[in-house]
């Protein structure tokens, strides 16, 4: 089994604290050694830090900062489900969506660094998953990002 915090202390990647909930949901939900995570945001301690529309309000770079947020605000809410992220066998699937002004079409270039953030912590085997990146009009308190994880878990 591969240490996690091991990996991400060489990767020199803190995970933020827990965000805060933000409605009536539960972070995650277990359905077989499958883990559902509810839409991370480009936050940190429950505030948006990345807003608006990439293509107009942030750049393309921004966007990129939001999704790893994202990314970094889902490894801590696994962290507290789990106790020890070296659990997670593999990343299933991805869904992202990028608040996006009119004609901007480059959300999987955005997404990509969630996608590279996962790489690094769980390797490729099994830090690449599937992936969808779509444009949304407006996302919650105007973050740019938000992303919705699966993982696999050992049992």
């Amino acid at each position: 089994m591969v240490d996690i915090e091991e990996r991400l202390k060489n990767l020199g990647i803190i995970l933020p604290p827990l965000p805060p909930r933000g409605g009536v949901y539960k972070p995650v939900k277990r359905v077989g050694n499958l883990l559902f995570l509810s839409g991370q945001g480009a936050t940190k301690e429950g505030k948006p830090v990345i807003c608006g529309k990439v293509g107009k309000d942030c750049t393309v770079e921004q966007g990129r900062e939001a999704a790893k947020i994202c990314t970094l605000n889902a490894l801590s809410v696994l962290q507290d489900y789990l106790g020890d992220l070296s659990r997670i066998k593999s990343v299933v699937k991805i869904l992202a969506f990028v608040a996006s002004a009119p004609g901007f079409n480059e959300q999987p270039k955005v997404i990509d660094a969630a996608s590279r953030l996962l790489e690094n912590v769980f390797g490729e085997e099994s830090g690449v998953g599937a992936r969808t990146a779509i444009s949304a009009p407006e996302l919650p308190g105007d973050i740019a990002v938000e992303i919705e994880f699966i993982f696999e878990i050992d049992e």
